[in-house]
């Protein structure tokens, strides 16, 4: 394999989201203006009670796979089938409790809980989409990538027929399932189309694979409950105006998210591979992760502050002027949420994924109590601000009180650096660190 086969990964990902994400934008705008900010606030709503779902549909299997394919390539075959029938199993579970929650949640709104019904299909469709992580542990995440491209392409092309025949908020909610669905069919093909081996499913292996991706389900749960709790709570006490003017803010940070995703995606199996070669490699690549991680967040959060303003203007109207303040605020944890990614991939490399559910359980617990105590009190920046303080506490204060992890706060101080960053700007690191050998 060429030494650059990571940066070709991690550049096909960046591309095809660069892409996606301008077009998303694009229709995006236009929606939110087109849905006024309580339409707006309805689909986020729902979108957040439908996530908290994901991890159980997940079964840490999304964080675990790409090892599994490293670790035993003669049977990728009987991996991936066993892990999509787990997976499609688990996900009519999680619809049906999507469901319930807002018929019990929503008793008087039955345009709520039909948008649930309909994008809780989300759920069928991300977990025929696992195929993905067979494509990373191959760094040929090109594949996924233009999928999900010719997924997005194709969707916006439906919803500005919505919004040329004024369609109903409905409507739009089924554009995330075509979505993921139109994804989940070209991965699949494709990978039939380049595999030599038949997807099978062995259940005794699925219960091997369980046992190891088992410390992963509660930890992330956890973790959409402080990513997503807020939105719900805004929903019940504030209505759904004031959770479309969070959301609209939160749209905006998540614009970016894409590059980071990928930058870690792709270090990923380089870093895990280390690990069984060298540990002063292998702790050299997640310092050298955490700086990049690092320095990119800040520069965000810094360019999103000074232009809250017309960039909420922009993008989602005066209607939206109220999402200008919390843009400013929560910008600012979007470094320490980061931090977060990177750690996991540190625990999974050190096969110390028993630990993350006492860490989560302890993010979400303090977020929903600060969200309770300065959601009344502020609305959407108190739910912002609550965010930060879970968002640092969870992912950088934990890590000096808790002694198993504290290595890893060890590492992440260093690529504080910024002489690291210096080195990668002049190109005298960056190839070294998204290499393979």
């Amino acid at each position: 394999m060429k030494n650059n086969s990571v940066l070709k990964n991690a550049s096909w990902i960046i591309i095809c989201k660069i892409i996606q994400s301008l077009i998303n934008l694009i229709i995006g705008m236009i929606t939110a203006r087109y849905l006024g900010p309580s339409n707006y606030g309805v689909i986020s709503y729902v979108a957040s009670v439908v996530a908290f779902a994901l991890p159980i549909m997940q079964l840490g299997l999304n964080q675990t796979l790409v090892k599994e394919f490293i670790n035993a390539p003669e049977r990728e075959g009987q991996i991936l089938g066993t892990a999509l029938a787990i997976n499609i199993l688990s996900s009519l579970c999680s619809m049906a409790g999507s469901v319930a929650f807002v018929l019990v949640a929503n008793p008087n709104e039955p345009e709520t809980l039909l948008v649930c019904v309909l994008y809780s299909f989300t759920l069928l469709f991300q977990a025929t989409e696992m195929t993905q992580y067979w494509f990373q542990s191959k760094l040929l995440s090109k594949y996924p990538s233009i999928a999900t491209l010719i997924a997005y392409t194709l969707v916006a092309f439906y919803k500005v027929y919505l919004l040329v025949s004024g369609k109903g908020v409905v409507w739009f909610s089924v554009s995330n399932v075509l979505d993921f669905m139109i994804a989940s069919v070209i991965l699949m093909f494709i990978y039939h189309r380049m595999s030599t081996q038949k997807l099978s499913v062995n259940w005794r292996l699925g219960k091997e694979m369980l046992s190891r991706s088992k410390y992963y389900i509660l930890p992330s749960l956890m973790v959409m409950i402080f990513q997503h709790t807020d939105r719900v709570m805004i929903n019940m006490m504030c209505g759904t105006e004031e959770t479309g003017i969070y959301s609209a803010a939160i749209t905006c940070i998540g614009i970016t998210g894409f590059v980071f995703s990928a930058v870690i995606e792709s270090a990923r199996p380089e870093i895990l591979e280390k690990k069984k070669l060298s540990r002063e490699q292998y702790e050299k690549r997640v310092i050298q992760l955490y700086s990049i991680i690092t320095y990119m967040s800040l520069a965000q959060s810094v360019f999103m502050t000074v232009l809250s303003q017309p960039i909420i203007y922009i993008m989602f109207g005066e209607k939206y002027a109220g999402s200008v303040a919390v843009l400013c605020v929560a910008v600012w944890y979007v470094t320490f949420s980061y931090f977060g990614s990177v750690r996991n991939v540190w625990i999974l490399a050190e096969g110390i994924q028993k630990y993350l559910f006492g860490i989560n359980i302890v993010g979400a617990v303090l977020n929903i109590l600060v969200n309770l105590a300065l959601i009344p009190i502020w609305g959407g920046v108190g739910a912002a601000v609550a965010s930060f303080v879970t968002q640092f506490f969870t992912n950088v204060v934990i890590g000096f009180i808790f002694p198993p992890i504290r290595r890893n706060n060890y590492l992440m101080m260093k690529g504080l650096n910024p002489k690291i960053v210096i080195d990668i700007i002049r190109g005298n690191i960056l190839p070294r660190i998204l290499k393979r050998k």
